[in-house]
């Protein structure tokens, strides 16, 4: 009797340790299969990725626009957009033809704002046409501003295509000396977006946590609008236009989900004119696009400081494929207003060459802007000459804002493969933090050449570099470039 009792003990908790042993093992595949892990098999989740983000459809129902070059177009314009939406959706088309706009389009839900090939719509400089002001975000930072010259809040199935120029009109004369830089046209008599202590007021109210219903700006205030902001936004199709000369970012989805950005490009050297920002976003294509800018190219941002941790949305799930990158400070960059987070990027099969683009790959950041950033993967990337540094990672940008904020930035998780590069400074300029080092870093399957100096590699913990060739040399540390 004891030993069938005791054998019957054995068997329950044998039993017990395997239901507890299997439900682990369940438990964790809930929590790790959606996670990439730091090697190649990552790329494994781009299909799903990819499944999840579907172009918008919109009725088979077309308002076409008359105009004439000489009238302002906007009215007519936001006229057939809200009656296109109003009744149920379908594409409102711009015809072949030279017309100027006074003031903002607003884009409403169903409606695909369609651009024949020879449009030019050019849109005014003066600020006032911009107003009222609109809930928005700028550089990262909630508040009440010029709405964007194309702008959207809560609206579902959008769209802006075509083979049309939209023109922004920025220059040295109008919006870009706003800035406050002489090399943008700014004087001592000039406005600027500047207070006395060389920065926005509106990031003094971030860190002084300022109510966003008292972050009033607009007119007297000089913060540049975007060219495109779409706010909350789900099912957004953006293809085949050309943007010229924006006052400021050019393509911004924020809040937004199920974004497809194809075929497009992105033109003009003022300050801050990064092509495309998503910033807080999820499920994101860019692909086929071309960008030639006086900034980032792509630049992945999830919200500044306090504003971006209070809001806590990250970016994720972006994929950019098959881009050609010219002039920039950065080709793919995540940051540097990333509070809120980044995870799931990939970027395979772009071109990056100027002399003007200072850097490939870049991720930016420092310890007043914090932010997790997490599962990036890049391959097959043809880097021909930049001006800084092929790969770019430094947590200590814009030392200016101080040491140390209280916000470390975490860096993990990040596989690079297959790039080349003809001509930088340096191949790779890598800085992280004592108390934050970058981890879990792989570059592997590279060739960096005519690296006119050593690479620099600061706090990355325990980095596999593997066949990796630096002007034409096995890369070792602290012994060649």
């Amino acid at each position: 009797m004891q030993s069938k009792s005791l054998c019957k003990n054995r068997s329950t908790v044998i039993r017990i340790f395997l239901v507890i042993f299997l439900s682990s093992i369940f438990i964790n595949s809930i929590y790790c299969n959606d996670l990439p892990k730091n090697n190649s098999t990552g790329w494994k989740q781009l299909p799903k990725i990819l499944s999840n983000i579907k172009k918008p459809v919109f009725p088979k129902k077309d308002y076409r626009i008359q105009l004439t070059s000489e009238a302002d177009a906007r009215a007519i314009i936001q006229e057939s957009i809200d009656k296109c939406s109003a009744s149920g959706g379908g594409r409102v088309i711009i015809q072949k033809g030279n017309y100027f706009v006074n003031g903002p389009i607003n884009l409403k839900s169903n409606v695909n704002l369609h651009f024949e090939d020879g449009v030019l719509l050019k849109f005014s400089t003066n600020p006032d046409d911009y107003l009222p002001i609109v809930k928005t975000r700028w550089e990262g930072i909630e508040c009440y501003n010029y709405s964007a010259l194309i702008y959207a809040y809560d609206q579902k199935n959008i769209a802006i295509t075509g083979k049309g120029i939209l023109d922004g009109q920025a220059t040295n004369e109008n919006w870009w000396r706003w800035k406050g830089n002489k090399e943008f046209g700014w004087t001592k008599d000039s406005p600027s977006q500047n207070d006395s202590l060389g920065r926005p007021l509106l990031v003094k109210m971030n860190l002084e946590q300022v109510r966003v219903e008292q972050r009033i700006f607009g007119k007297g205030h000089y913060l540049r609008p975007n060219f495109i902001q779409l706010c909350k936004c789900k099912n957004i199709l953006i293809e085949g236009v050309t943007f010229l000369n924006s006052p400021m970012w050019v393509i911004h989805p924020l809040l937004s989900q199920n974004i497809t950005i194809q075929e497009v490009s992105t033109i003009g050297s003022g300050p801050n004119t990064d092509g495309c920002d998503p910033e807080s976003c999820k499920d994101v294509l860019i692909k086929d696009c071309f960008f030639k800018n006086g900034d980032d190219n792509i630049a992945i941002k999830s919200g500044r400081n306090n504003d971006g941790r209070r809001i806590n949305v990250s970016s994720e799930n972006i994929v950019i494929q098959n881009c050609k990158m010219k002039d920039g400070h950065g080709g793919v960059t995540i940051g540097s207003e990333i509070s809120g987070g980044c995870r799931n990027v990939f970027a395979e099969n772009c071109e990056m060459d100027s002399p003007n683009l200072d850097r490939a790959i870049r991720i930016k950041a420092n310890t007043f802007r914090g932010g997790i950033v997490e599962n990036i993967f890049i391959r097959n990337i043809k880097v021909g000459e930049v001006g800084d540094a092929v790969i770019h990672f430094d947590m200590k940008y814009e030392p200016k804002e101080g040491e140390d904020g209280g916000f470390l930035p975490v860096w993990r998780n990040i596989d690079i493969r297959n790039i080349t590069s003809s001509k930088s400074k340096f191949a790779m300029f890598l800085i992280g933090l004592k108390n934050s080092p970058i981890k879990n870093l792989v570059i592997e399957n590279c060739e960096f050449n005519q690296a006119a100096e050593k690479s620099v590699l600061e706090n990355v913990e325990n980095p596999m570099l593997k066949n990796l060739f630096i002007n034409s040399k096995p890369y070792a540390k602290g012994v060649n470039q």
